[in-house]
């Protein structure tokens, strides 16, 4: 007796054999793209080992590579982006203040250096070095001081950065405001002592490492400062007390003081050289920091000259 052979013609085999193909096809995409992570990561870690051969640099850097496949912009040894972020550099503080000799070295003073540029190009990217040229297109070179940096310089240790958003917008300049920096009109908040006078020269002793250890009369207020770049120096000058609408300390300043108060937010404070020697040309509040920047169309540069 001759059984009946059944033939399976439902598409439940072509189903699966077309699922495992897919699931193939993407395990060998993402194989490939995981390899050409770790292959960027690893040229970035590279470049950044270069850059930590600068005498300035004494962390590691950030660096970011543009560009997707990593492989192809390797191979034809340029990039359509740079992005490089040094923290913890070392920053002087002003030379003196008032007649009193004015330094960082028991409170480091820090800043953050930058670089951005549009294209990188003529390099062996598989090989960075201290020494090996790099070529740069549409550089903007920066260098950031934070609000506890910039208090250390001015010797007001509780100083606060902020932007004002826009009049009769609420707001503290954010992306809703359509308000991301400003050179005028930038808010300082922070308590000085009244009288607000500086320590005299002959004794050589700055204000008290906290505010709030003052022996005298202190007030806490808000202020309004200009921005500026002049040489080697962030030009900081007060032009007004602030009233809101935004956040601020709203202290009692006599009448007889309050020149002097302004005066205490005023100041030249030098900040580190940008990048690869980058002219600045730019001062502006960013959130609570502030930004010194230039522009280069083009440079030719080595790591360890960071």
């Amino acid at each position: 007796m001759t059984l009946p052979v059944h033939i399976d013609d439902s598409p439940r085999p072509r189903l699966r054999a077309a699922v495992i193909a897919f699931a193939l096809v993407i395990a060998v995409i993402g194989a490939l793209v995981t390899i050409d992570t770790f292959r960027a990561g690893r040229s970035e870690h590279r470049l950044a080992e270069a850059l930590m051969a600068s005498p300035r640099v004494d962390f590691e850097p950030e660096v970011t590579l543009g560009g997707f496949p990593y492989w192809s912009h390797a191979r034809r040894g340029e990039f359509p982006g740079l992005t490089i972020t040094a923290r913890g550099v070392a920053a002087a503080g002003p030379a003196e203040l008032a007649g009193v000799p004015q330094t960082c070295a028991s409170t480091p003073c820090r800043a953050e250096l930058g670089v951005r540029a549009d294209e990188v190009k003529g390099m062996d990217t598989g090989r960075w070095s201290a020494t090996r040229p790099i070529m740069l297109t549409a550089v903007t070179a920066s260098a950031k001081l934070d609000s506890v940096n910039l208090g250390r310089m001015l010797d007001i240790t509780d100083l606060a950065v902020n932007t004002p958003a826009p009049a009769n917008r609420a707001g503290g300049g954010g992306p809703g405001d359509g308000l991301l920096e400003r050179t005028t009109g930038v808010l300082l908040t922070g308590t000085v002592s009244l009288p607000p006078s500086r320590p005299s020269p002959r004794t050589q002793v700055r204000y008290p490492p906290s505010s709030q250890r003052f022996t005298g009369q202190r007030v806490r207020v808000s202020v309004l400062v200009d921005l500026a770049v002049d040489g080697n120096d962030l030009v900081i000058t007060a032009t007004d007390f602030y009233g809101g609408p935004e956040e601020h300390a709203d202290g009692r300043v006599p009448a007889q003081f309050r020149a002097a108060v302004l005066a205490r937010f005023s100041g030249r404070v030098p900040y580190p050289r940008l990048p690869w020697g980058v002219s600045p040309t730019k001062a502006n509040s960013a959130g609570s920091d502030i930004l010194i920047s230039g522009t280069a169309p083009y440079l030719t540069v080595a790591p360890d000259r960071f």
